[in-house]
């Protein structure tokens, strides 16, 4: 099965390059990638107070990613292929092993009009203020919004731009999927994005679908602003939820949700010097996730303070995070079971 779709997937692309394809027309190709790497040191002296995505570690020097990303451009098609690895791509395409973990983004698109962009393959979702590339992060760590959001989709998309306003719709396997499972039914994906004024953007995301380890429906909706405010100082702010609906013995009960909100301060007092100070809270009271330390649920409350000292294309990130959960999830130098948990790390992340 993944050989046949393997083959329809690259003949589907040959088809509309083979059609486009002008030998009047100029093409250009794009070639870009970056490195990161890291120490943690967790107070606590463990590397079991980590619930996020891409740091769990603890008084050891870390490979993050490695990735190289080739654009190509000819009249009215693009062409993508994103190639990652490293620790940080392993856990962005956890449900792939093998070579296809390494595919980050593979797609191809069609322009049929200025306004009009059709899509196919597999991209990193438009979903979190948050990315998996590390040099698009003013924090290194990621917060608890982007770590149990979506990863990456795969299918079909069309994006429509109309002046301030643009909206995406698609339909692809269930998130995080490159391939779909045996009879998995397709997720739907949807974005709308208004620029209200030069220098703030509004974003309204949406994913739902069935997801096929449990049958159960999940819909995730979200909310993400950026705006500046001086040259020196802007904003994000992130605002999600994920709702289920779980099925027992053939009926579906109600809805069950986690949801958080996030915070970014983005202060940048010189050209080599950026300052960003992430609040976050996240609830999950339902026990939906996987704190097992917290079998009545609980919420989690972050503070992640950033520097980012810039020289030329590599970026320094000293980094502080303290946490504190209403509940006893995390571990102190003792072992022993406490709300509250700390660490430093200092990340070096370079790109091209």
């Amino acid at each position: 099965m993944l050989r046949k779709i393997s083959i329809a997937f690259l003949a589907f692309a040959s088809f509309i390059y083979s059609n486009a394809q002008d030998s009047t027309k100029t093409s250009t190709t794009t070639i870009s990638g970056a490195v990161d790497v890291y120490y943690k040191y967790d107070f606590a002296k463990t590397k079991f107070n980590n619930y996020t995505s891409f740091t769990n570690s603890h008084n050891s020097f870390e490979l993050g990613m490695a990735n190289l990303k080739v654009e190509h451009t000819v009249g009215k098609i693009d062409m993508v292929a994103d190639l990652a690895f490293g620790q940080r791509e392993k856990e962005f395409s956890y449900n792939d092993e093998g070579i296809t973990q390494a595919i980050k983004q593979l797609y191809v698109s069609y322009s049929p009009a200025s306004w009009l962009k059709l899509t196919a393959g597999s991209w990193a979702t438009h979903c979190s203020y948050e990315v998996a590339d590390a040099p698009l992060n003013r924090n290194y760590s990621m917060s608890y919004m982007f770590s149990y959001g979506p990863f990456l989709h795969t299918g079909i998309k069309a994006d429509v731009s109309t002046g301030r306003h643009s909206f995406t719709v698609g339909v692809a396997n269930p998130t995080d999927y490159k391939f779909s499972q045996t009879d998995s039914k397709k997720f739907f994906i949807a974005q709308y994005v208004i620029a209200p004024c030069d220098g703030w953007k509004l974003f309204v995301n949406y994913v739902g679908g069935q997801r096929p380890s449990d049958s159960a429906k999940t819909y995730y909706y979200e909310i993400v602003m950026s705006g500046k405010v001086t040259d020196k100082f802007n904003i994000g702010y992130h605002l999600g939820a994920n709702s289920y609906k779980f099925q027992t013995n053939g009926k579906y009960g109600s809805s069950q949700a986690w949801w958080g909100t996030v915070l970014y301060l983005n202060y940048d007092p010189q050209s080599w010097l950026g300052l960003t100070l992430r609040g976050e809270y996240f609830n999950d009271d339902k026990q939906l996730l996987m704190f097992a330390a917290a079998p009545d649920g609980g919420n989690i409350f972050a503070a992640t303070l950033s520097a980012n000292f810039k020289i030329d294309n590599l970026t320094i990130i000293p980094e502080l995070r303290i946490e504190n959960a209403s509940q006893q999830i995390f571990t102190n130098s003792s072992g022993n079971a406490t709300k509250s948990a700390a660490n430093v790390l200092l990340a070096a992340v370079y790109h091209f």
